[in-house]
């Protein structure tokens, strides 16, 4: 057998082993969230591909309650923080206190603070200052921590998986653009169907719930993790993702002219990356061993919105983003089918 066969007869077997955990995995969350099928599929990409998500949407849709039960499906050590305009980002990372020994010796300990953990619920992040919001970039972007001029690794894996309340802006701060790009995807959670609704009033009022259980390690999720970077990918997706992503950038000689009049900035190459992972990561979550431009249609929305900006006339005009990213998608898809 040759060294190419056995690589992708390995990878065949690995993601075998992912597809029969994230089945479990989904089933055991489906106990705990009713309805959001679309939202649990986009956070198990996000964790899959060892990235972070911004959870957005009104109070009450289980967002606290869906992170909760990741951590216990996926056996992850987690925190939660509540942010608030007083939070501090020693609050989030920890700081030094200075202890006496018997001897009479002073010396200062690190106190480890919530962000060492697995995977960290930030609450209602937009809430804290910008000082505070900053202190996460280091640790989503690089993995660790500096206090007083020491390296802390964080644990692996580390995920973030942040909510915003899109309906109640008094007293919160728009996240900087750069902590925003650092989310691989955001993720809008809508109000239930009505049958959806009735399930989960007739599921959760009960005298008991049902509860989710481990099936997943640390170990067994970074084992995927890895399996997804090592997915192949068709040349027709690669081109269908820089279509989209290079299109979306009103300075590039590609952008079409609804582009250039209305988007005051587009997506980096962090976004070509997002969704290259991020195809992948579906693919592997319905159970297939490479990725489709279907795929890139169903995750455009996730990846792009929080990295573009429409300018103040097309805002002016009642134009919205979500709209702007269907055209782009569109566009870009028609383009590489006719290539």
């Amino acid at each position: 057998m040759s060294a190419n066969a056995s690589e992708l007869e390995s990878l065949a077997q690995e993601v075998e082993t992912a597809t029969t955990l994230l089945a479990q995995s989904k089933a055991g969350i489906a106990k705990r969230i009713i309805g959001q099928d679309t939202v649990v599929e986009q956070t198990l990409v996000a964790l899959l591909c060892g990235g972070h998500a911004l959870l957005v949407g009104a109070p009450g849709l289980a967002k606290t309650r869906l992170v909760d039960t990741l951590g216990t499906v996926f056996g992850l050590h987690t925190n939660r923080v509540q942010f608030t305009p007083d939070l501090m980002p020693a609050d989030i990372l920890g700081s030094e206190v200075l202890e006496s020994s018997e001897d009479g010796a002073r010396s200062f300990r690190f106190l480890k603070g919530p962000v060492f953990s697995q995977l960290l619920m930030a609450d209602e992040i937009n809430r804290a200052s910008p000082r505070t919001q900053s202190a996460l970039l280091q640790a989503m972007q690089e993995r660790q921590v500096t206090i007083a001029g020491q390296e802390y690794d964080l644990p692996a894996p580390f995920h973030v998986l942040a909510t915003q309340n899109p309906i109640e802006q008094e007293g919160t701060y728009p996240l900087p653009e750069a902590q925003l790009d650092r989310f691989l995807l955001q993720i809008d959670v809508s109000f239930p169907s009505r049958e959806t609704e009735r399930d989960i009033l007739l599921a959760t009022t009960g005298a008991a719930e049902e509860e989710a259980t481990q099936v997943f390690t640390p170990e067994t999720l970074m084992a995927a993790q890895a399996a997804v970077r090592r997915m192949p990918v068709g040349d027709a997706v690669v081109e269908a993702i820089l279509d989209l992503v290079r299109a979306a950038r009103p300075e590039d000689e590609t952008a079409p002219d609804f582009v250039r009049e209305s988007v005051s900035w587009g997506p980096g190459p962090r976004a070509a990356q997002a969704l290259m992972l991020a195809t992948r990561a579906r693919a592997l979550v319905q159970g297939r061993l490479a990725p489709s431009v279907d795929d890139v249609v169903a995750l455009a929305y996730p990846v792009l919105i929080h990295r573009m900006a429409l300018g103040f006339a097309a805002r002016a005009r009642g134009e919205k983003l979500s709209e702007l990213i269907s055209r782009l998608t569109e566009r870009a898809i028609t383009t590489e089918a006719a290539a």
